[in-house]
């Protein structure tokens, strides 16, 4: 690509565009504030604010379920979010209640055979809710590149990113098409729709719920002691993934980062280190988010399943993060077409999709390239790979897809493509100064435990243990105890605590 770089230059375009657009660093990029907001890996969340709502929601719920449990529910939510940012919970409010009185009106434009007036509606409720998230999430991205691209001026805007707001504005956006489809009803109620869109096990980062999978939750769910027990053993396993693995990988990642030693061994513990990072923070955070529904009475979808086991990018995708895959799916690839259209179409269809689906991730054109690389990957596999990944051995599928996604890692955490090519060159010996260093081996025996435990937890073993040997609801009680006090004793003793996908 940046070989490229003379022609634009004759064509009067800089290479400091490049190296400015494509960069995280040279564009004062949205921010957040991670450390007013409370997340569920903290003291303060496990301690305090949880049990509370738990005993408030459950007394709520012996007075009066239809009328409190909700109700609580909401409230509990507006507290959490407003914890860290009082003042963009206005903003989640109105786009809730945008959502919740435009999708009042096309359900009674459609039943009244007005369609120019839902559609009208329903561009209307899209359209702001869109406007939203493109001014908090990319106003600084969109601007930097004018200014580098014209050679402008322009101040940046420096808008702060409000946590959540990508998964709560693409479940706003599934409940209003999905009323203008017909394929559920609208709600009446605005503290249950209100609930539904704020409820704080899923708020910051999924998995995305849609309307349509709880809105007979909303009205009507069973509590139980088991469900509560099932909740929170769940959101245990999730929390431990997040604290004792996420932490501790992410801290590695840091390490490599700081340090001056280029061995291609480090390089190869980073990738492994990063891709686990992500998926134990990512997917425990959301077993702790379906972990908590079930405590309150909710079945939300599974957003993970074993994605590291795959012989294909296209069944990574089946694994990995699958709300998200799906939503894009259902309301952007199959309105565009599908793959039933001709074949330049179709592939300007999944170009669309993987390029929105890397912006969805953050502003950036790291991760633009990021979907963009997948979106080739999945062409390529459809049209010719597939076929000759199902003549080989199953461990060569494996490593091949894991040597996919450890690539797509480092362009997705890296500030910049240079970055990026000096990461994934060390891999394989380019730029390296030795194969291994005093520091790669010393941080080797430091994290070799975390290795071994983090892969083989990335893998069903545990699964398929539970399946054939059925624990004693009081050896679980007694593991998750353990687990519990591990947890406790690293976010007491640590400092290491970042959350990833709060950026989203």
């Amino acid at each position: 690509m940046f070989g490229c770089l003379p022609f634009f230059e004759s064509a009067g375009i800089k290479a400091d565009f490049f190296l400015s657009v494509f960069s995280k660093e040279d564009i004062t990029y949205t921010t957040y504030r991670k450390d007013k907001n409370m997340v569920f890996s903290s003291i303060p969340f496990l301690f305090y604010f949880l049990p509370a709502v738990i005993v408030a929601y459950f007394v709520a719920a012996l007075i009066h379920r239809k009328v409190y449990a909700n109700a609580v529910l909401l409230a509990s939510s507006l507290l959490f979010y407003a914890w860290g940012e009082p003042k963009y919970m206005v903003l989640m409010v109105a786009s809730t209640v945008i959502g919740f009185g435009f999708s009042l009106i096309t359900e009674m434009a459609m039943k009244a055979e007005k369609k120019a007036l839902a559609r009208l509606s329903l561009i209307l409720a899209v359209g702001i809710n869109l406007a939203a998230l493109g001014v908090f999430k990319y106003a600084d991205f969109a601007i930097g590149g004018v200014n580098t691209l014209f050679g402008l001026n322009l101040t940046l805007p420096g808008i702060a990113l409000p946590i959540g707001i990508s998964f709560y504005t693409f479940q706003i956006l599934s409940y209003c098409v999905d009323v203008y489809r017909g394929d559920v009803p609208a709600q009446k109620n605005i503290i249950n729709f209100a609930a539904y869109v704020t409820m704080f096990p899923q708020l910051i980062a999924g998995p995305i719920v849609r309307y349509k999978d709880v809105n007979k939750q909303l009205e009507e769910r069973t509590y139980s002691f088991e469900k509560v027990y099932l909740g929170l053993q769940r959101f245990i396993i999730g929390l431990s993934k997040k604290v004792l693995l996420a932490n501790i990988l992410g801290e590695l990642c840091s390490t490599f980062k700081a340090s001056e030693e280029n061995t291609v061994l480090f390089a190869w513990m980073y990738a492994v280190a990063y891709a686990l990072h992500v998926y134990f923070d990512f997917s425990g955070y959301s077993d702790m988010a379906i972990g908590l529904g079930k405590v309150f009475g909710f079945d939300f979808i599974e957003n993970f399943n074993y994605p590291y086991i795959s012989k294909s990018a296209t069944e990574f995708w089946r694994r990995w993060h699958m709300s998200l895959g799906t939503w894009f799916r259902d309301y952007v690839y199959i309105p565009m077409g599908g793959n039933r259209v001709p074949f330049v179409r179709w592939i300007l269809n999944i170009l669309t999709v993987w390029a929105l689906t890397g912006l969805w991730h953050g502003a950036s054109m790291t991760f633009v390239v990021w979907g963009l690389y997948f979106a080739v990957l999945l062409v390529l596999e459809k049209l010719f790979i597939k076929k000759f990944l199902e003549k080989l051995p199953a461990f060569i599928s494996h490593i091949y897809t894991l040597l996919a996604v450890f690539i797509s890692f480092i362009i997705f955490d890296a500030e910049n493509f240079s970055v990026a090519g000096k990461r994934l060159a060390m891999m394989f010996g380019f730029g390296a100064d030795s194969f291994a260093g005093v520091e790669t081996l010393y941080n080797l025996r430091n994290y070799a435990v975390v290795f071994i435990i983090g892969i083989i937890a990335a893998m069903p073993v545990a699964k398929v243990f539970k399946e054939k040997v059925k624990l004693s609801p009081y050896v679980a009680m007694l593991l998750c105890a353990v687990l519990f006090t591990a947890v406790t004793a690293f976010l007491v003793d640590g400092s290491f605590n970042p959350f990833l996908y709060f950026r989203f």
